[in-house]
Protein backbone atom coordinates (compact mmCIF):
# COMPACT_ATOMS: atom_id res chain seq x y z
CA UNK A 1 0.00 0.00 0.00
CA UNK A 2 1.53 3.12 -1.19
CA UNK A 3 2.14 5.89 1.90
CA UNK A 4 0.76 9.65 1.70
CA UNK A 5 3.86 10.59 0.83
CA UNK A 6 4.18 8.37 -2.02
CA UNK A 7 0.58 9.37 -3.17
CA UNK A 8 1.61 13.01 -3.32
CA UNK A 9 4.66 12.88 -4.63
CA UNK A 10 3.23 10.42 -7.90
CA UNK A 11 0.90 13.99 -8.00
CA UNK A 12 3.22 16.29 -7.65
CA UNK A 13 5.59 14.79 -10.39
CA UNK A 14 2.45 14.95 -12.92
CA UNK A 15 1.78 18.86 -11.77
CA UNK A 16 5.70 19.12 -12.92
CA UNK A 17 5.29 17.70 -16.16
CA UNK A 18 2.68 20.35 -16.99
CA UNK A 19 3.92 22.99 -15.17
CA UNK A 20 6.77 22.57 -17.70
CA UNK A 21 5.24 22.27 -20.66
CA UNK A 22 2.78 24.78 -20.29
CA UNK A 23 5.61 27.48 -18.96
CA UNK A 24 4.17 28.15 -15.70
CA UNK A 25 6.62 29.59 -14.40
CA UNK A 26 5.85 32.89 -15.58
CA UNK A 27 3.34 33.02 -12.83
CA UNK A 28 5.50 32.68 -10.13
CA UNK A 29 6.45 36.22 -8.42
CA UNK A 30 10.11 37.52 -9.27
CA UNK A 31 10.42 40.85 -7.57
CA UNK A 32 8.96 41.61 -4.71
CA UNK A 33 7.84 38.60 -1.37
CA UNK A 34 8.49 35.33 -2.64
CA UNK A 35 4.99 33.45 -2.48
CA UNK A 36 4.04 31.49 0.66
CA UNK A 37 3.92 28.86 -0.97
CA UNK A 38 4.59 27.49 -4.50
CA UNK A 39 2.29 26.58 -7.47
CA UNK A 40 3.44 23.33 -8.06
CA UNK A 41 2.58 22.82 -4.32
CA UNK A 42 -0.39 24.30 -4.11
CA UNK A 43 -1.89 22.85 -7.29
CA UNK A 44 -0.57 19.27 -5.94
CA UNK A 45 -2.03 19.58 -2.37
CA UNK A 46 -5.74 20.66 -4.04
CA UNK A 47 -5.00 17.53 -6.17
CA UNK A 48 -3.95 15.28 -3.13
CA UNK A 49 -7.61 16.49 -1.80
CA UNK A 50 -9.90 16.02 -4.43
CA UNK A 51 -8.10 12.77 -5.49
CA UNK A 52 -8.57 11.34 -1.92
CA UNK A 53 -12.14 12.45 -1.45
CA UNK A 54 -11.06 14.76 2.01
CA UNK A 55 -13.62 16.89 2.15
CA UNK A 56 -11.70 19.95 3.77
CA UNK A 57 -8.58 22.42 3.13
CA UNK A 58 -8.33 22.14 7.00
CA UNK A 59 -7.66 18.42 6.96
CA UNK A 60 -4.91 19.29 4.15
CA UNK A 61 -3.15 21.66 6.68
CA UNK A 62 -3.07 19.25 9.37
CA UNK A 63 -1.92 16.70 7.55
CA UNK A 64 1.31 18.22 5.15
CA UNK A 65 2.06 21.02 7.86
CA UNK A 66 3.28 23.58 5.28
CA UNK A 67 5.13 26.39 6.37
CA UNK A 68 2.83 29.10 5.86
CA UNK A 69 -0.60 29.87 7.73
CA UNK A 70 -3.47 28.11 6.85
CA UNK A 71 -5.08 31.24 5.20
CA UNK A 72 -2.42 31.65 3.63
CA UNK A 73 -3.11 28.26 1.82
CA UNK A 74 -6.59 28.28 0.99
CA UNK A 75 -6.07 31.30 -0.83
CA UNK A 76 -3.33 29.68 -2.27
CA UNK A 77 -5.49 27.31 -3.32
CA UNK A 78 -7.91 28.99 -4.83
CA UNK A 79 -6.03 31.36 -6.61
CA UNK A 80 -4.23 29.21 -8.76
CA UNK A 81 -7.00 27.66 -9.97
CA UNK A 82 -7.04 29.45 -13.32
CA UNK A 83 -3.91 27.49 -13.71
CA UNK A 84 -5.23 24.31 -12.87
CA UNK A 85 -8.12 24.87 -15.81
CA UNK A 86 -5.10 25.60 -17.77
CA UNK A 87 -3.82 21.88 -17.75
CA UNK A 88 -7.42 20.55 -18.01
CA UNK A 89 -8.01 22.38 -21.16
CA UNK A 90 -4.65 20.36 -21.96
CA UNK A 91 -5.63 17.22 -21.51
CA UNK A 92 -9.20 17.61 -22.99
CA UNK A 93 -7.20 18.44 -26.44
CA UNK A 94 -5.14 15.23 -26.11
CA UNK A 95 -8.17 14.10 -25.67
CA UNK A 96 -10.15 15.54 -28.79
CA UNK A 97 -7.03 14.06 -30.32
CA UNK A 98 -7.61 10.15 -30.08
CA UNK A 99 -11.25 10.60 -29.69
CA UNK A 100 -13.85 7.64 -30.55
CA UNK A 101 -16.42 7.85 -32.68
CA UNK A 102 -19.04 7.38 -30.32
CA UNK A 103 -19.65 9.74 -27.77
CA UNK A 104 -22.19 10.66 -24.93
CA UNK A 105 -23.78 13.33 -23.97
CA UNK A 106 -25.05 14.36 -19.98
CA UNK A 107 -25.93 16.43 -17.44
CA UNK A 108 -25.82 16.19 -13.62
CA UNK A 109 -26.77 18.03 -11.18
CA UNK A 110 -24.45 19.72 -8.69
CA UNK A 111 -26.28 21.32 -5.25
CA UNK A 112 -24.61 23.41 -3.22
CA UNK A 113 -25.53 23.36 -0.50
CA UNK A 114 -28.98 21.58 1.49
CA UNK A 115 -32.05 22.35 -0.36
CA UNK A 116 -33.57 23.51 3.43
CA UNK A 117 -30.49 26.11 3.39
CA UNK A 118 -30.69 27.24 -0.38
CA UNK A 119 -33.39 30.43 0.06
CA UNK A 120 -30.68 31.60 3.07
CA UNK A 121 -27.58 31.02 0.79
CA UNK A 122 -25.41 33.74 -0.08
CA UNK A 123 -22.27 32.50 -1.51
CA UNK A 124 -23.28 31.64 -4.68
CA UNK A 125 -26.21 33.39 -4.92
CA UNK A 126 -26.93 34.65 -8.57
CA UNK A 127 -24.58 31.55 -10.01
CA UNK A 128 -26.90 28.83 -8.41
CA UNK A 129 -30.20 28.46 -9.09
CA UNK A 130 -33.13 26.11 -8.47
CA UNK A 131 -33.22 22.72 -11.02
CA UNK A 132 -34.80 19.14 -10.95
CA UNK A 133 -33.19 15.82 -11.35
CA UNK A 134 -34.86 12.13 -11.16
CA UNK A 135 -34.65 12.65 -6.88
CA UNK A 136 -36.66 16.01 -6.74
CA UNK A 137 -35.52 19.71 -6.74
CA UNK A 138 -32.22 21.05 -6.11
CA UNK A 139 -30.64 24.51 -5.81
CA UNK A 140 -27.13 24.58 -7.74
CA UNK A 141 -25.19 24.19 -10.51
CA UNK A 142 -25.32 21.61 -13.65
CA UNK A 143 -22.02 20.23 -15.02
CA UNK A 144 -22.53 19.28 -18.84
CA UNK A 145 -20.15 16.90 -20.52
CA UNK A 146 -19.36 15.38 -23.52
CA UNK A 147 -17.41 11.63 -23.24
CA UNK A 148 -16.70 9.14 -25.90
CA UNK A 149 -17.00 5.34 -25.72
CA UNK A 150 -13.76 4.94 -24.03
CA UNK A 151 -14.79 7.47 -21.50
CA UNK A 152 -12.87 9.93 -22.06
CA UNK A 153 -13.28 13.54 -21.15
CA UNK A 154 -13.67 15.85 -24.14
CA UNK A 155 -15.80 19.04 -22.96
CA UNK A 156 -16.97 20.42 -20.01
CA UNK A 157 -19.23 23.32 -18.92
CA UNK A 158 -20.79 24.62 -16.02
CA UNK A 159 -24.28 26.59 -16.19
CA UNK A 160 -27.22 27.05 -13.71
CA UNK A 161 -29.58 24.63 -12.34
CA UNK A 162 -32.32 25.72 -14.03
CA UNK A 163 -30.82 25.78 -17.99
CA UNK A 164 -32.63 23.52 -20.35
CA UNK A 165 -30.12 20.78 -21.45
CA UNK A 166 -30.52 21.70 -24.81
CA UNK A 167 -29.21 24.89 -24.86
CA UNK A 168 -26.00 23.84 -24.19
CA UNK A 169 -25.29 21.21 -27.07
CA UNK A 170 -24.00 23.13 -29.93
CA UNK A 171 -21.56 25.21 -28.24
CA UNK A 172 -20.66 22.50 -25.88
CA UNK A 173 -19.76 20.49 -28.62
CA UNK A 174 -18.27 22.92 -31.23
CA UNK A 175 -15.05 20.72 -32.81
CA UNK A 176 -16.12 17.79 -32.31
CA UNK A 177 -16.90 15.31 -34.65
CA UNK A 178 -19.08 11.36 -34.67
CA UNK A 179 -22.30 9.85 -33.35
CA UNK A 180 -23.61 11.53 -30.47
CA UNK A 181 -26.16 9.75 -28.25
CA UNK A 182 -28.61 11.55 -25.62
CA UNK A 183 -31.02 10.60 -23.04
CA UNK A 184 -34.79 11.22 -23.81
CA UNK A 185 -34.68 14.83 -21.68
CA UNK A 186 -32.43 15.87 -25.29
CA UNK A 187 -35.72 15.40 -27.85
CA UNK A 188 -35.87 18.55 -29.98
CA UNK A 189 -36.35 18.41 -33.98
CA UNK A 190 -35.07 21.59 -34.33
CA UNK A 191 -31.58 21.03 -32.07
CA UNK A 192 -30.83 17.80 -33.91
CA UNK A 193 -31.29 19.75 -37.67
CA UNK A 194 -29.02 22.29 -36.23
CA UNK A 195 -26.26 19.96 -34.48
CA UNK A 196 -26.53 17.63 -37.97
CA UNK A 197 -23.39 18.10 -40.24
CA UNK A 198 -23.27 16.10 -43.35
CA UNK A 199 -20.41 13.29 -43.15
CA UNK A 200 -19.47 14.70 -39.75
CA UNK A 201 -21.64 14.40 -36.65
CA UNK A 202 -25.37 13.11 -36.12
CA UNK A 203 -27.25 14.17 -32.99
CA UNK A 204 -29.22 10.32 -32.13
CA UNK A 205 -31.62 10.62 -29.03
CA UNK A 206 -33.37 8.15 -27.62
CA UNK A 207 -36.99 8.36 -27.64
CA UNK A 208 -38.95 9.06 -25.04
CA UNK A 209 -41.24 5.99 -23.72
CA UNK A 210 -44.33 7.30 -25.12
CA UNK A 211 -43.06 7.73 -28.47
CA UNK A 212 -43.87 5.61 -31.38
CA UNK A 213 -40.56 4.65 -32.78
CA UNK A 214 -38.83 1.67 -33.77
CA UNK A 215 -35.26 1.34 -33.60
CA UNK A 216 -32.74 -0.58 -35.59
CA UNK A 217 -30.34 -3.18 -33.47
CA UNK A 218 -27.01 -0.59 -33.95
CA UNK A 219 -29.23 1.91 -32.36
CA UNK A 220 -30.46 -0.33 -29.51
CA UNK A 221 -26.47 -0.77 -28.66
CA UNK A 222 -25.95 3.18 -28.73
CA UNK A 223 -28.63 3.39 -26.45
CA UNK A 224 -27.07 0.54 -23.83
CA UNK A 225 -23.35 2.18 -24.37
CA UNK A 226 -25.55 5.57 -22.99
CA UNK A 227 -25.01 4.28 -19.17
CA UNK A 228 -21.06 4.37 -19.23
CA UNK A 229 -21.18 8.88 -19.37
CA UNK A 230 -22.81 7.61 -15.65
CA UNK A 231 -20.10 6.04 -14.36
CA UNK A 232 -17.82 9.69 -15.01
CA UNK A 233 -20.44 11.15 -13.13
CA UNK A 234 -20.06 8.55 -10.34
CA UNK A 235 -16.47 8.59 -9.93
CA UNK A 236 -16.62 12.67 -9.76
CA UNK A 237 -18.99 12.81 -6.83
CA UNK A 238 -17.88 9.93 -5.29
CA UNK A 239 -14.15 9.75 -5.13
CA UNK A 240 -12.99 12.67 -6.17
CA UNK A 241 -15.63 15.28 -4.38
CA UNK A 242 -17.60 17.43 -7.13
CA UNK A 243 -19.98 18.13 -4.75
CA UNK A 244 -19.56 20.32 -1.82
CA UNK A 245 -21.37 23.01 0.50
CA UNK A 246 -18.13 23.90 2.03
CA UNK A 247 -16.38 26.36 0.28
CA UNK A 248 -17.10 30.67 1.79
CA UNK A 249 -16.47 31.89 -1.70
CA UNK A 250 -17.85 31.93 -5.46
CA UNK A 251 -13.89 30.92 -6.25
CA UNK A 252 -13.57 28.38 -3.13
CA UNK A 253 -16.95 26.32 -4.91
CA UNK A 254 -15.25 27.07 -8.46
CA UNK A 255 -12.27 25.91 -7.47
CA UNK A 256 -12.80 22.37 -5.95
CA UNK A 257 -14.60 21.72 -9.30
CA UNK A 258 -11.79 22.79 -11.38
CA UNK A 259 -9.19 20.09 -8.83
CA UNK A 260 -12.10 17.60 -8.95
CA UNK A 261 -12.07 17.47 -12.83
CA UNK A 262 -8.36 17.50 -12.95
CA UNK A 263 -7.73 15.07 -10.27
CA UNK A 264 -10.19 12.97 -12.22
CA UNK A 265 -8.11 13.01 -14.79
CA UNK A 266 -4.13 13.03 -14.07
CA UNK A 267 -4.56 11.61 -10.25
Amino acid sequence: MKTVIQLYDNIKQGVKFFYKQLKLDKFEKIKGRKLAIKIIDAISLALFKQSNNIATKKSIYKIFKPKCSYKTLVVSMNRFAHLALLVLVTILKVNRKNQHIIKHIDPTSIPVCLFKNANAHKTMKGIANFGKNSKGTFFGLKLHIITDLKRQLLSVKFTAGNVDDRKVVINLSKGLIGLFVADAGYVSNKLSQEFYQEGKRIFFVKPRVNMKKIMTKFQSFLCSTRMLIELNFRSLKMFYGLVTSLPRSVDGYLANYIYSLLAYQIA
